[in-house]
């Protein structure tokens, strides 16, 4: 499974960031054809409306490990990708035959999406993933001793 840096297919500095307004914006973007934005099955689904895997990270040694449990996904309909520190992973799990008379259906099909917002520099050369009975494990080499978040001293303003 290669991980592969996605094009700056975005002119959002923020992506990655979630918010309800956004999230509603898109979604009556996407229903109403605005901007062009129209619903193909090709589309990546955002945060709403894909259905998010169980998802482990933990850090190993010096490495932080991602663990994406994909019970009945085929390992070539996962996408990993790379894009301005985050990490996207995404794909679909095949739906059952319809034409089955189901009692109870909780399982969840179609398209799921998981972005995990990595330490600043991380490199794709740094990441690998792979896949073995349902689960996805993504390892990130060197990510759990990156420096976190630099603390901004606020100070009063003066009149």
């Amino acid at each position: 499974m290669a991980i592969r840096r996605r094009k700056h297919e975005s002119r959002n500095p923020f992506r990655g960031v979630v918010d309800t307004v956004s999230e509603l914006n898109r979604i009556a973007d996407r229903m109403t054809g605005v901007d062009g934005a129209t619903i193909t099955p090709q589309q990546p689904r955002g945060h709403s409306d894909a259905w998010s895997p169980f998802t482990d990270i933990l850090a190993k040694g010096s490495d932080i490990l991602i663990r994406c449990e994909l019970p009945g996904v085929d390992p070539d309909a996962v996408d990993v990708s790379l894009s301005r520190g985050t990490l996207t992973i995404a794909g679909s799990r095949a739906e059952g035959d319809e034409h089955e008379d189901y009692l109870v259906q909780e399982r969840t099909y179609g398209q799921f999406r998981r972005d995990v917002t990595l330490p600043e520099g991380v490199q794709e050369d740094e990441i690998e993933a792979s896949f073995r009975e349902g689960v996805l494990e993504v390892a990130v080499r060197g990510a759990a001793e990156a420096s976190g978040p630099a603390r901004i001293a606020v100070r009063a303003a003066e009149e």
